[in-house]
């Protein structure tokens, strides 16, 4: 009986690759004094930035910081290194010379008083165009809270004020929103309290050693790192600034440390690096508005 042995090689018939074979120090850990295991990333719970600037804290009435020291807490209060008042239909002149007393009991990074302005935006007016460029001539930064529809036509707008605004000006302060917008590199975004209509989700306390996030404060973390992300992508860390209390139209209410920590762990959970961190809580509104 016969048989025949089966080809060795057929036309048109596909080799397989070599299997590679890696060695075995491949799948071991580095090694480094500390241990023989990889280094895991921080935690979002445990990255802080070095210090604070808390750029946007508004005071009704007379300046008293109590509301804000007591709504801080121990953690971002121990953290701030500064604090940006937004100061609704005050008297300049008059908050200026009170915070300039000697006989006050401010805290001592108040003891300079640069100054900003603000302003609301809808639509490009000749006054409005008018407005900002005096404001920038001076060198003031100025806040600009966008009170309209997000469209293509709003931009635009906003686009023609600013261009014709800073036409000619050797130098452009910081131009600060709350309302997302990139194309000049002298535009800054805040990141503040969103207006959702509920208050900030609550953090529990360093005395609770374990605990699990409430669902609501999960859907707003999920929620902030959707809007976060493209901002991060059009703005870079160097133009976006902290702060704890609502745009100054808004109706939304927030507690500082709840936004801070709420701030903090969305923009941890997106993997940024510590300078990313100390810019956007501090370094970049030290920068804008001058607390040198």
């Amino acid at each position: 009986m016969s048989s025949i042995a089966p080809p060795t090689s057929l036309k048109g018939a596909r080799q397989r690759p070599p299997k590679p074979r890696l060695p075995l120090s491949a799948f071991s850990p580095p090694n480094s004094a500390s241990g023989d295991t990889f280094q895991l990333p921080p935690s979002p719970t445990t990255t802080h930035p070095k210090a604070i600037i808390d750029a946007n804290v508004i005071i009704a009435g007379a300046v008293d910081f109590s509301t804000w020291k007591h709504e801080a807490g121990s953690i971002l209060g121990a953290r701030a290194d500064g604090l940006v008042l937004s100061l609704p239909n005050a008297d300049l002149k008059n908050t200026v010379d009170q915070l300039e007393d000697k006989d006050q009991t401010f805290p001592s990074y108040l003891s300079k008083v640069p100054t900003s302005l603000s302003t609301v935006f809808n639509q490009s007016t000749p006054e409005g165009i008018a407005s900002l460029r005096w404001a920038l001539e001076r060198g003031r930064p100025v806040d600009v809270d966008i009170q309209a529809p997000i469209s293509d036509s709003v931009l635009e707008s906003f686009e023609d004020i600013i261009s014709k605004a800073i036409t000619g000006l050797e130098k452009v302060p910081p131009i600060v929103l709350f309302a997302a917008l990139s194309l000049f590199p002298e535009v800054y975004v805040k990141f503040l309290p969103p207006s959702w209509d509920a208050p900030t989700p609550p953090t529990p306390s360093l005395e609770v050693a374990e605990y699990t996030d409430s669902q609501q404060k999960k859907e707003w973390k999920r929620r902030i790192k959707m809007y976060l992300g493209p901002v991060m992508e059009a703005f870079g860390y160097q133009r976006i600034i902290f702060g704890s209390s609502p745009c100054p139209t808004s109706s939304g209410s927030s507690v500082a440390s709840d936004w801070y920590e709420l701030a903090r762990e969305s923009l941890a959970e997106l993997g940024v690096e510590q300078d990313f961190v100390d810019a956007v809580f501090y370094g970049n509104a030290k920068k804008v508005y001058g607390m040198d």
